[in-house]
C-alpha cells in the first residue's frame, strides 16, 4: 500500500517559507501542478500520496531540491 512521507516535510517547508496552504497552492499552479488548498491539506496530513511528478513540481514550487522534501535519516 502506497504511503504518503513528504507531506510533514512539504508543511514544514512551507511554514518556513512564510506561506498559506492558499499562497502554496497558488505557486503550485504557476509551476503546473494544478492543486487546490484542500487536496494540498490532504497531502501535509498524510490522507492523500503524491505521484513522483507532483514530488517535482512541489520541490520546484518551494524553490527546494527534491532531496529537501523527504524526511532525513527515514526509510520505509
Amino acid at each position: 500500500m502506497p504511503t504518503n512521507i513528504i507531506g510533514n516535510q512539504i508543511s514544514r517547508l512551507r511554514s518556513k517559507a512564510g506561506l498559506s496552504q492558499e499562497q502554496l497552492s497558488a505557486k503550485c499552479q504557476t509551476v503546473g501542478l494544478d492543486i487546490s488548498r484542500g487536496t494540498l491539506a490532504k497531502i501535509e496530513s498524510r490522507v492523500r500520496c503524491v505521484t513522483d511528478d507532483e514530488v517535482l513540481l512541489f520541490a520546484k514550487a518551494l524553490r527546494v531540491g527534491v532531496g529537501e522534501l523527504y524526511p532525513k535519516g527515514k526509510s520505509k
